[in-house]
């Protein structure tokens, strides 16, 4: 069954849930009424006096015009106003005498919520209890008085009025009786569709505030997962729920609006539009004018509030009392209950910060739904394409990748292989250029390359000539504008090229979980412990992971300084079975021992091809071969042979300047005319032997090499 269908009928269930739980509301609802029948006739009674108040709102200025004014008799006129005065006066007694009832009704309700928020946050632990007690009982509180007062209302008010009318001449009955009825009847046929609608609506758009809330602290995971695509739909999904929501709330809420002006506003209309004929028929000038003031100013406004008061607040009433009287079978997560997700297949969105946040937290959704090709920081090997590549059609290295006699203390198995030719070479760009925009100065211009399998590339060149950009182009992060890219025969962007290299880049992703997680994140399956313990000790990660306990311990990622994340990715990255390994700064942030240790643990790993974005003159000089990015001066061969021939590239060499091993090495200098945030200084207490950087971090070279010459022209 699909994951729509299945997420259709989690849904069919929460609403019968809500239902269920709705009826039981309206059940106990009468319950508690019940037991305060005398409470509800202290009401009844003092609304009398409301009653009579509209009784003579009507009746008092009638006999006013008939009997007094208009007949030239100002003495009776004014007497009967007088009357009506008096009457006011006594509605506001009544009035003040209601409000004492009500909150005598009241009270006992915010008792029992009360006690009911208190028992569940004391003996189920439920730390939404604060919240229901200072906010959500106050609010069921205010709201049922409301309600009470405008039910109360509408009741005397209409009995008040139609005694009124039928006093002043039955035939005004006729005329504004049936389009009163006619309004209740559609409010009342509405009334329950409508409380649905304004309920559906309130738990999609708290859906969506929950989805928007998961979401937000996680988006350096899903940014990093490259899972934006899928928790874009996700939260897609969410956004059209809410929409479908409120456009059929809106429609019931043109019914109400017509309930209204079909009991409110048709009357007055009918009474002026049939006043010749009410008039020829005996209806005296007083009586008609008093059966419009029963309208005008008592049944159109009781009727107003009743409508908006039952249509709103009843549903958030509703609501409300339905959260803190639920069971703990109803509470989300229990046995049976339906929790709240935003994607197709239910599956949750994330609830904890980024790595680097408060507990480190990763997006639950994307560590295995990853696009193809792409990891939680920013890497690429075949790990990610297998899990979505058919059972039995995994995508592999290439078949000659590993076919290098490997070392019998690696303990790294060797991976499946694809049908990649033997004989194509590792790496081969031709004729690649590209620019950030139509207009723009090309970054990379018609660049030629070709890396045999195994060979060890180092790219240099001045800040900002392009060469994390070029790392990009050949990870497939970007698109060339010109030419073409191909990885082991494998065109890149594609699923199979991207199952072929892994890069990583300078700022380096670590994940809360168990060393071993972090580690085997770019393998399908679990890594056995023998080859991960045999990678750690390659690579150098062998203290970091004695000193937090081994692989089983877990890791937080905010204690780790940016050394110790930066060696946790370069494991992980020698794990993953990619051929093709992209160093993009990866180790600015090592002392130099640690990072030729690194790098040739990657350089020795059997059928590797390895290109190093290097910031350190030790690691061009490590290479098998250099390429020079320096716009019309690039150029390519060994170290001494571009000592010898390339001007630009003396000048650079002589720009690097030799630190002394028991020493770390900053990734920037201080005042860098880059204006780039500035790194801790060398030796400084806690870092544990590496340089923590403040912030991110840009390129990593000195003053000196800190220069844009332009684009990067053909290879040298």
């Amino acid at each position: 069954m699909s994951d729509g269908s299945a997420g259709r009928r989690v849904r069919g269930r929460r609403a019968e849930a809500g239902r269920a739980v709705t009826d039981g509301i309206y059940a106990r609802g009468l319950r508690f009424l019940q037991a305060r029948w005398r409470v509800l006739v202290r009401l009844g009674g003092w609304s009398v006096l409301e009653t009579g108040q509209t009784f003579l709102t009507g009746y008092a200025p009638a006999r006013a015009l008939d009997e007094g004014f208009l007949a030239g008799r100002p003495g009776v006129g004014l007497g009967w106003l007088g009357v009506a005065a008096v009457g006011v006066l006594v509605g506001a007694y009544g009035t003040v005498r209601v409000y004492a009832a009500v909150a005598a009704l009241v009270e006992p309700l915010r008792d029992v919520l009360v006690r009911r928020v208190v028992e569940r946050g004391v003996r189920e632990a439920d730390t939404g209890a604060l919240s229901g007690l200072t906010q959500q009982v106050e609010i069921a509180r205010d709201t049922f008085a409301g309600l009470v007062m405008v039910s109360r209302s509408f009741v005397f008010t209409a009995v008040g009025a139609t005694v009124g009318l039928a006093s002043l001449d039955p035939l005004l009955l006729l005329v504004v009786g049936p389009p009163l009825a006619a309004g209740l009847g559609l409010f009342a046929a509405t009334l329950r569709p409508l409380a649905r609608r304004q309920e559906e609506f309130l738990v999609a758009d708290e859906a969506l505030a929950d989805g928007l809330g998961r979401v937000c602290p996680g988006l350096r995971d899903i940014t990093a997962a490259g899972a934006e695509n899928r928790v874009a739909a996700d939260t897609g999904r969410l956004v059209d729920t809410e929409q479908r929501a409120a456009y059929s709330l809106a429609h019931w809420s043109v019914l109400r609006v017509a309930s209204l002006a079909l009991g409110g506003q048709l009357p007055i209309v009918l009474l002026l539009a049939c006043a010749p004929w009410l008039l020829a028929r005996g209806v005296t000038t007083g009586a008609l004018v008093g059966a419009l003031a029963y309208v005008t100013q008592s049944l159109l406004p009781a009727l107003r509030n009743l409508v908006h008061g039952l249509g709103t607040s009843g549903s958030r009433l509703v609501v409300v009392l339905r959260r803190l009287l639920r069971e703990p079978a109803d509470e989300p997560g229990a046995e049976g209950s339906v929790e709240r997700t935003a994607s197709h297949g239910e599956h949750p969105l994330p609830s904890r910060t980024g790595a680097d946040g408060p507990d480190g937290g990763r997006h639950p959704a994307v560590a295995a739904h990853a696009p193809d090709g792409e990891t939680d920081d920013g890497l690429t090997d075949a790990s990610p394409a297998d899990r979505h590549a058919e059972p039995g059609h995994r995508l592999a290295p290439h078949a000659g990748a590993w076919t290098a006699d490997r070392d019998p203390d690696s303990s790294i198995a060797p991976p499946p292989r694809d049908t990649a030719s033997p004989h194509a070479p590792a790496l081969s760009l031709t004729a690649v250029s590209f620019a950030y925009g139509p207009a723009a100065t090309p970054v990379v211009d018609h660049l030629d390359l070709v890396l045999p399998p195994g060979a060890h590339l180092a790219v240099v060149g001045p800040s900002g000539i392009g060469k994390s950009t070029l790392t990009a182009l050949i990870a497939g992060l970007l698109q060339p504008t010109g030419g073409s890219i191909r990885l082991c025969g494998h065109p890149v962007p594609s699923p199979g090229a991207a199952a072929l290299r892994v890069l990583i880049p300078q700022e380096a992703y670590v994940h809360t979980g168990t060393l071993a997680e972090n580690l085997g994140h770019l393998r399908a399956d679990p890594v056995p412990e023998p080859e991960l313990l045999a990678a750690a000790r390659a690579v150098g990660l062998t203290p970091l992971l004695e000193a937090l306990g081994g692989p089983r311990a877990t890791v937080d990622p905010g204690t780790l300084s940016a050394g110790e994340r930066q060696l946790v990715a370069l494991t992980r990255a020698y794990l993953s079975y990619a051929p093709l390994v992209l160093l993009d700064e990866a180790t600015c942030h090592l002392d130099p021992r640690a990072e030729e240790r690194a790098e040739r643990a990657f350089a020795n790993r059997p059928g590797t091809t390895l290109v190093v974005v290097a910031h350190r003159i030790s690691s061009a000089r490590r290479a098998g071969h250099v390429l020079l990015m320096d716009g019309p001066r690039t150029a390519y061969g060994t170290h001494d042979e571009l000592v010898r021939e390339s001007a630009a590239y003396r000048e650079l060499v002589g720009g690097w300047t030799a630190v002394p091993p028991e020493r770390s090495e900053p990734a920037l200098p201080l005042r860098d005319p880059d204006r780039v945030d500035a790194v801790a200084g060398p030796g400084l207490p806690g870092d544990r032997g590496h340089v923590v950087a403040h912030g991110s971090v840009g390129q990593a070279q000195v003053p000196r090499d800190l220069r844009d010459r332009g684009p990067l022209g053909r290879e040298g």
